[in-house]
């Protein structure tokens, strides 16, 4: 049961927003600067994000060559053209309305190895570049010539250079919208966990951890930013969960001989110097079935085969232990395109980014926002 005082001022706003990661606190923020007066809650369900967005791996991309050759395998070339577009102007939006040094971004440029199976991607390089022509002030993807440097073992064939991509610190990222939030009296619930939502009611029913109770909170407008648990919610959407797996190796002794963020197998593995360690995640294309999960436990499968990658393709002949190992999740479908809909009148819900939060999470926001404004 509610006091006079939590009734009175605590469970009535004029949007809730229900999921506290970057489009949740994203499209939080953009509602708020839009509508100053208006009250604005943000409802989490895990102490920090409970998908991926922190716990990332701090890339900011928008497509490998053999992603975009392979994305041109299910949409045509202007939807491959919009979704490159879309992620790249998210990165630039994101940069201009916080800052590099916010978010700690680096313009170490975007590199991808290829190996015997994806070297024929290289005689694609020019016609991708023709078709990013649109987007792109120059070329965006370059062949390396001397790739010796880099220390890599003779089974990486080539290396690729996209010079508009760069990486960020994932965990200054948060800090930022968390205080952005906090400086436009947005108020933040975390271990919210939403039970259900009324939509005709608009209520949003909250787990009351000290009570066996639940709270319902209520809302003008309410917006659905949860990604890959969307469908606990609302059900019947085409959204999959897809688990990822992410490693930091303990500080390592030798000069790290490469630096930028590195896409592998497709870009389904991916790595980057942090610091004196390197940082290495992906390899969910070895279980798909298994990583359809909402579940957070490490696939010892995927686990054993970054492994391999790590001691016997990006430092070879190199004694390397793991520090940390953590898994996150993110949503995906039919196609790459992010859900953005209304449900009803005054619910929206911006969801399934793809594993592409970073990159268009802001701009998938701001495509709700514009969406709930005009109910």
């Amino acid at each position: 049961m509610l006091s006079y005082w939590e009734k009175k001022h605590f469970v009535d706003y004029d949007l809730i927003v229900i999921g506290g990661g970057i489009v949740g606190l994203s499209t939080s923020i953009q509602y708020k600067t839009k509508f100053p007066l208006s009250k604005v809650l943000v409802l989490e369900r895990g102490i920090f994000p409970s998908g991926a967005s922190s716990r990332n791996a701090g890339f900011a991309c928008f497509g490998s060559l053999t992603e975009i050759l392979d994305d041109l395998n299910t949409l045509s070339e202007s939807e491959v053209l919009q979704l490159v577009e879309k992620r790249y102007r998210g990165l630039l939006a994101i940069r201009e309305f916080f800052g590099d040094d916010r978010l700690g971004y680096l313009p170490t440029c975007g590199l991808e190895l290829l190996t015997e199976n994806e070297i024929g991607a290289l005689k694609f390089l020019d016609k991708i570049n023709h078709l990013l022509a649109p987007v792109f002030p120059e070329g965006v993807f370059e062949q390396i010539e001397d790739i010796s440097a880099f220390g890599f073992s003779d089974k990486v064939k080539a290396v690729i250079k996209n010079k508009f991509e760069g990486e960020l610190d994932s965990g200054k990222f948060l800090m930022s919208l968390w205080e952005k939030s906090q400086e436009l009296n947005i108020k933040i619930l975390t271990g919210s966990q939403v039970s259900k939502i009324e939509i005709e009611e608009k209520k949003v029913h909250v787990r009351n951890p000290t009570g066996k109770d639940e709270i319902a909170f209520f809302a003008n407008k309410i917006a659905v930013c949860t990604n890959a648990f969307t469908n606990l919610l609302i059900p019947g959407l085409d959204i999959q969960p897809g688990r990822g797996l992410v490693m930091v190796t303990k500080p390592i002794s030798k000069e790290i001989p490469f630096s930028g963020t590195f896409h592998y197998d497709k870009g389904y593995v991916y790595f980057r110097k942090v610091e004196d360690r390197i940082l290495l995640g992906g390899g969910r294309n070895m279980d798909f079935e298994g990583e359809k999960t909402l579940s957070m436990e490490v696939n010892p499968k995927i686990r054993e085969y970054l492994l391999h990658i790590l001691n016997n393709i990006i430092l070879p002949d190199c004694d390397i232990e793991i520090d940390l190992e953590w898994t996150g999740i993110m949503a995906f479908g039919k196609n790459k395109k992010p859900i953005v809909e209304m449900v009803e009148n005054n619910i929206g819900l911006a969801v399934r980014l793809g594993g592409m939060g970073v990159a268009i999470g802001w701009q998938t926001a701001e495509e709700l926002v514009n969406m709930l404004s005009e109910v």
